[in-house]
């Protein structure tokens, strides 16, 4: 509260400019609070937020701060797909983040709320507080409603396959759109914006209980009036974000993350969390994790059944509980207690037993959606590939691998956008078997787009799912299926390996040994020594690719030029 009173000493406008507002006089001495959201019409995780942040300012105000609302509103994946406004998506976490610090630092806040539901703001606002470093929390949006049947959103990747191969009714399309979204919050399955919810809690900055609450449930209001109270004893204990963001809460939310099947983005988001508090955060921390924990999640897209009835089942607490013995339990939350406090509360206050009613009309327990570890079928779910192709690394989300592409060598088929790797998918130019190489669309080269229409085209197509798979320098989104590997890094446009393959080049997927190698030439075998040679000689004949369309000016040309590689975070280097 010093800081806040200096400044304001130091320079009165500030207080007159506030009492020309929703301010007196007496509000100038409480404890203030800045309330940061993503809230807009940008699409339907953030439509409803400024509910939530209504209701934290009224716990702001009964706890004596007076809080300002302040937004910075998100883009959704699903609104750039298909176009060249994919490329702005990963690119907007750092502008978010670099916003919410620039509202932080022009007045300076005893604390900090930071309200969001997806993929890009959660992490960007995850950023902003590890670098500003005050008493936060952090409120989940919560999730969508499912649609008929169980559905999720998440169906539009294989309905728009199908409509350009000319096999769905006009019909089925207008009732996905009328029924796949049927309320506000993030989409029902265990893609990035449920994982980063999750995230979230799991790290200790958000209220325990409070990631993927139904959106339309008063709970989710119940819980952000909590959290504006809460932050006030953060503020009064000086409790601040970095306290909460040790490497053992990483490594605890990497545990939760392997439980519950998380997206394969986790991986740009976390390491550029980490960074923001001075902590590296490799990519093997991920997959040595993922090796001895069991998947336990039985949720869409690896799964059954959609993130609402995930929280039903307990949520992230249940996985914690459950998982209690693989966890740090002594790290500090954003109660003021540790995890393993938090988690003796909610089973004296009755919370697994509570939720687990709603369960009941579906004819379903929790164990059904979320798996006790000694009856889980898999361990983890995410793996870190290196070899000849990826010598820093790529990520796979094996959970959602058929079993017969675990292992798979195949002719590459190599294409320099996205775009055209999709149409041959859909035109039925593709041969099962071949390994799609889609080159030029890392962090560096295009700010990295998401592949749903690409994957999900081939994940719908019977002939290719079990056969072929996708290897790319790009990312993918937490809904996608099949064999589908990304992050390679260095990325082409750096002049990793990526860039010099050549059609017919016979490519090696090892999942269970973590490999992924070129292991032969224009069709025909080739020792590692052979292919290193070649490779070679292919490089000193390279030419980079010619920027982009939009990568020569604004957001684009500054992540372009500052990005770190997608193995590190794709986050932007000063």
């Amino acid at each position: 509260m010093q800081r806040c009173r200096t400044a304001r000493e130091n320079w009165h406008q500030i207080d007159c400019l506030r009492l020309s507002q929703d301010w007196d006089e007496k509000d100038l001495d409480k404890p203030q609070v800045l309330v940061d959201d993503v809230f807009g019409n940008s699409h339907p995780g953030s439509h409803h937020l400024q509910v939530l942040a209504n209701q934290a300012m009224i716990g702001l105000y009964e706890s004596g701060a007076k809080p300002s609302n302040y937004h910075v509103t998100d883009i959704c994946d699903a609104n750039g797909m298909g176009h060249d406004g994919m490329n702005y998506i990963l690119p907007s976490r750092d502008l978010i983040a670099d916003m919410v610090e620039t509202h932080c630092s022009v007045i300076p806040w005893d604390g900090l709320l930071l309200i969001s539901s997806c993929d890009k703001s959660i992490p960007g606002h995850l950023m902003a507080a590890a670098r500003m470093d005050l008493p936060t929390i952090y409120i989940p949006g919560g999730s969508m409603r499912h649609g008929p049947g169980l559905s999720t959103s998440g169906r539009t990747g294989e309905l728009s396959a199908r409509s350009k191969r000319g096999t769905v009714t006009e019909q089925e399309v207008r009732d996905y759109k009328l029924t796949g979204a049927p309320s506000c919050g993030a989409c029902q399955f265990m893609g990035t914006a449920s994982t980063m919810q999750c995230m979230a809690e799991a790290l200790g900055m958000a209220l325990p209980t409070s990631a993927l609450v139904p959106a339309t449930f008063h709970t989710i209001q119940f819980l952000a009036r909590q959290a504006g109270r809460q932050v006030l004893t953060l503020v009064k204990a000086n409790i601040t974000a970095r306290q909460i963001l040790t490497e053992a809460a990483f490594r605890n939310a990497i545990v939760v993350h392997a439980a519950i099947g998380g997206s394969t983005n986790a991986l740009l988001h976390f390491p550029a969390i980490a960074h923001e508090v001075g902590i590296d955060l490799p990519a093997e921390w991920f997959d040595e994790t993922n090796t001895r924990i069991p998947w336990l999640a039985n949720i869409q897209p690896s799964g059954a059944y959609p993130t609402e009835l995930f929280w039903y089942a307990g949520g992230v607490p249940m996985i914690q509980w459950l998982l209690r013995d693989q966890l740090d339990l002594d790290v500090i939350t954003v109660t003021g207690l540790t995890l393993g406090e938090n988690l003796e509360n909610l089973q004296k206050d009755g919370f697994f037993d509570r939720v687990a009613g709603f369960l009941t009309p579906y004819g379903l327990k929790p164990e059904d959606v979320i798996r006790p570890p000694q009856k889980a079928e898999k361990t983890g779910s995410i793996a870190v590939l290196k070899g000849n192709l990826a010598p820093e690394g790529a990520v796979v989300k094996y959970s959602a691998v058929n079993p017969a592409m675990l292992r798979h060598t195949g002719p590459a088929a190599v294409f320099d956008r996205e775009e055209d790797g999709h149409d041959a998918i859909v035109q039925g130019h593709v041969e099962p078997g071949t390994v799609l190489i889609i080159r030029n669309e890392g962090p560096r080269a295009t700010g990295m787009p998401e592949m749903f229409m690409t994957t999900d085209a081939l994940a719908s197509d019977p002939n290719l799912v079990s056969t072929t798979a996708i290897v790319t320098d790009g990312r993918f989104s937490g809904a996608t299926r099949g064999p589908c590997i990304g992050h390679v890094s260095p990325e082409a446009v750096d002049g990793g390996p990526i860039a010099f393959v050549q059609a017919g080049d016979l490519i090696e997927i090892d999942i269970p040994a973590r490999r992924l190698n070129i292991v032969g030439l224009n069709g025909q075998p080739a020792d590692a020594e052979t292919v290193a040679k070649e490779l070679a000689k292919r490089k000193r004949a390279w030419c980079p690719p010619a920027p982009r369309p939009g990568t020569d000016r604004g957001v684009l040309r500054r992540y372009t030029k500052t990005a770190t590689s997608a193995i590190k975070g794709a986050y932007m280097e000063a």
